[in-house]
């Protein structure tokens, strides 16, 4: 190659700009080819997270013999099968033989059925045979038996209760009228249906997730009662907006306190609007943890909801990151929740199992569940868990903060690590409350673990059959979801208190709660 100094002067400054403008056109295209692998890489982080979606496991713990299972797409790339080969051959993905259990130490033995149960013994006699001597031919003496218990039942019974409200006339002043026994309390007076029957409706709905119509077909096929559907469904929603009044009180309750959870899931209404299709609401959910919950009925998913149930609430509110919870009044203090922030880093490791750092986040957040659980253990109270936090976890997430901020800037944007960085440093403001506050939780766990029912009952009764019905079964969901958590029995609640509402003053509906059912009853016992 020839040197630019050794050109004629005249030359010079074009053979410069000949280079200069190679140079740049190499840049450019050294940048354009960089462009093009990220975005394939995202591309194929895409697929990998679609095939997760559709085949991976469900929950967030992901074994090692997973992570190899997931290696096998179709989108991995060469060099990662070249480093899967060239691992020993003890990591290679062969199952094992199935061994035999060894046998526990010290089995405690089958458990004992519960004494409160009533015992029938059935006496099982020797066969004829045995009964006698072989050698005299005398009745051979009973020396004891051979006891165990197994659980038996019954099923279900349905009668019909005929009442006779007892009349009385009088025989010597016919003035007085004829005298009536009073009509016994009922949830629905005109309802042909008793108090029990409606309630087991109710109860094998929202507690046991069976759809009305399956709870009709085996009252017929197991009792010979044939019963309308519309009629249990209409009687079963009556219900739900005679609750509403109590949720009311229960929402009151909660809208006054310092704190609370919240989050929300959808629930396919019709709505005859749209042809084949079911419009899209929303069940939000507002709790303390271990405490009262509140469903709330929205045909959207709008901050419109959650701005008007709140807004005369003052004090911190735990969600997730989603907007529709920011800038809804005054005086809230917003809680972010860990599970979330953890999440993130989750999925980056689902779909890239080789990469060291999301498993180095989900490592450092191990310390902080652990002080958790040592608080519960040790039954903390607020100003005792602050201080623990204090001394352990106000370290840990400083580190984290800082490991956190460390990696995203490692990184290219766009990716689900990338993703996980970003929502983490962007909630940390929040994420960050529980350390001053000792009442409020690390996460959101108890509230998304009320959730739960919602969604396996979702699958079950598929679909709200009208906007109309979806603030009765928002009622009938706090109230199940709250005996729950305060372990009420269901059955025993309503049978106490559902033939009381139709009387009962609405100032003192607030007696009705479970909160306040289960405080009178704990003084009464």
């Amino acid at each position: 190659m020839i040197a630019l100094d050794m050109l004629p002067e005249s030359v010079r400054p074009r053979v410069r700009d000949h280079w200069e403008r190679l140079e740049k056109s190499l840049q450019e295209r050294d940048q354009i080819i960089r462009d093009q692998k990220q975005r394939l890489q995202l591309q194929e982080e895409k697929i990998r997270w679609l095939n997760l979606k559709l085949w991976g496991p469900k929950g967030e713990r992901l074994s090692p013999d997973q992570t190899l299972l997931l290696l096998a797409e179709a989108s991995v790339t060469e060099a990662e099968v070249e480093r899967e080969a060239s691992l020993p051959p003890a990591v290679a993905a062969v199952t094992p033989a199935p061994k035999a259990k060894a046998p526990r130490p010290n089995h405690p033995g089958r458990e004992k059925l519960p004494e409160h149960l009533e015992r029938r013994e059935v006496i099982i006699a020797c066969h004829p045979q045995d009964c006698r001597c072989e050698e005299c031919g005398a009745e051979r003496p009973v020396m004891g038996y051979e006891t165990s218990e197994e659980l038996a039942c019954e099923p279900a019974r349905f009668y019909v209760r005929v009442i006779q409200r007892e009349k009385r006339g009088s025989h010597c002043l016919p003035e007085h009228g004829v005298a009536t026994a009073p009509a016994p309390a009922k949830i629905l007076p005109k309802s042909k249906l008793a108090n029990e029957t409606i309630i087991e409706a109710l109860v094998q709905k929202y507690q046991h997730h069976q759809p009305i119509y399956r709870f009709c077909a085996a009252l017929e096929q197991n009792h010979g009662v044939e019963l309308s559907r519309q009629t249990v469904t209409g009687e079963v929603l009556a219900v739900g907006d005679l609750l509403r009044s109590v949720v009311g009180a229960l929402a009151t309750q909660l809208a006054g306190g310092p704190y609370l959870q919240a989050d929300e899931t959808p629930v396919p209404v019709q709505t005859g609007k749209k042809t084949g299709r079911k419009h899209r609401a929303y069940l939000w959910q507002y709790s303390v943890p271990g405490g009262p919950v509140v469903f709330d009925f929205q045909m959207s998913r709008g901050r419109d909801g959650p701005k008007t149930f709140l807004k005369h609430f003052r004090g911190i509110l735990q969600s997730d990151g989603y907007s529709a919870y920011d800038d809804l009044g005054e005086g809230i203090v917003h809680a972010g929740c860990l599970t979330h922030l953890r999440r993130g880093f989750v999925e980056a490791l689902k779909l890239a199992p080789e990469n060291p750092l999301p498993a180095e986040i989900i490592e450092r957040l191990k310390p902080l569940y652990a002080a958790e659980q040592a608080a519960r253990e040790q039954g903390l109270d607020a100003a005792a868990r602050k201080a623990l936090r204090q001394e352990k976890s106000v370290p840990l997430m400083q580190i984290l903060h800082t490991r956190i901020q460390e990696i995203r800037q490692q990184i290219a944007p766009g990716g689900k690590l990338a993703q996980a960085c970003d929502y983490a440093l962007r909630q940390w403001r929040r994420v960050i409350v529980f350390l001053e506050h000792g009442e409020v939780e690390i996460d959101t766990n108890w509230c998304e673990g009320g959730m739960r029912p919602v969604a396996l009952g979702r699958k079950n009764w598929l679909h709200i059959g009208s906007p109309q019905a979806g603030p009765k079964v928002a009622a009938i969901a706090s109230i199940v979801e709250t005996c729950r958590r305060l372990d009420i029995n269901l059955r025993d609640y309503l049978n106490d208190v559902l033939p009381k509402l139709g009387d009962w003053p609405i100032t003192r509906v607030a007696e009705l709660t479970p909160t306040a059912w289960k405080t009178a009853h704990q003084k009464t016992s």
